[in-house]
């Protein structure tokens, strides 16, 4: 009885969160679909819904690094609510929507024939013929977001803690993206101070992170060797 209740409990925890993917899921198609329902017909279409798509995205990972940072910053560990376990899973479930969103904002561009990218320039550098340096960082980011998501889905598996250094590659991946936006984008002017508050949060997020962390190792490092102490020198007997 005593093994039966947790299981039961991982079940219908389970239940819900396949309920909530799935109702989550129905409500963006739907949204989706009411977006895009004025444009169909329109040559302008493919580049409205990259376009969106790829803000979205933007967005979705600039929360998913700030949760990242967050989970790891030493004063929100001291946190009770909410559970670590529930920071894991919002974590988790921001990089799920954040691919999602990056595979449309890509598939969408690709197969717009006034965008000249094509399914080249959006995997290899430099094969764009649209912007070819602001479209190679984000194909740079994607495959360095790649690598970030793979080693840390196979984390415990082999990989022992291989995956928390490669894990880290998450921030150059949000610099790429950040750059690609910029220069990508054909209204970023209008978008400028979008991406500078945002930039400037995850800068500073990142940079609390690190002082923090740095002050606890030393905090750590102190308590566990203690410098020695140095006496006063001894006086000669006259």
């Amino acid at each position: 009885m005593a093994t039966s209740e947790p299981s039961g409990r991982a079940r219908a925890a389970g239940a819900v969160r396949v309920v909530l993917v799935l109702g989550s899921t129905a409500v963006s198609g739907w949204l989706l679909v009411r977006a895009t329902a004025p444009l169909l017909g329109r040559s302008t279409a493919p580049w409205v819904l990259g376009r969106a798509s790829g803000l979205t995205s933007y967005a979705l990972l600039t929360l998913l690094v700030c949760a990242g940072l967050l989970l790891s910053h030493p004063a929100v560990r001291r946190w009770r609510r909410p559970h670590q376990l529930t920071r894991v899973r919002l974590h988790a479930t921001l990089a799920v929507f954040t691919l999602a969103f990056t595979t449309l904002h890509v598939v969408v561009l690709v197969a717009d024939p006034w965008a000249h990218v094509g399914w080249r320039g959006a995997l290899v550098p430099l094969a764009s013929s649209y912007r070819p340096v602001g479209v190679t960082l984000g194909v740079l980011a994607v495959w360095s977001a790649l690598l970030t998501g793979l080693t840390t889905a196979l984390a415990g598996r082999g990989l022992g803690r291989v995956w928390w250094p490669v894990h880290k590659v998450a921030g150059l991946a949000f610099l790429l993206v950040w750059a690609h936006a910029v220069l990508a984008g054909s209204d970023s002017r209008a978008l400028l101070v979008l991406y500078l508050a945002s930039g400037g949060a995850v800068l500073v997020l990142a940079l609390s992170r690190y002082q923090a962390a740095t002050a606890v190792d030393l905090r750590d490092a102190l308590a566990a060797d203690p410098p020695p102490t140095v006496s006063a020198p001894e006086r000669d007997p006259v």
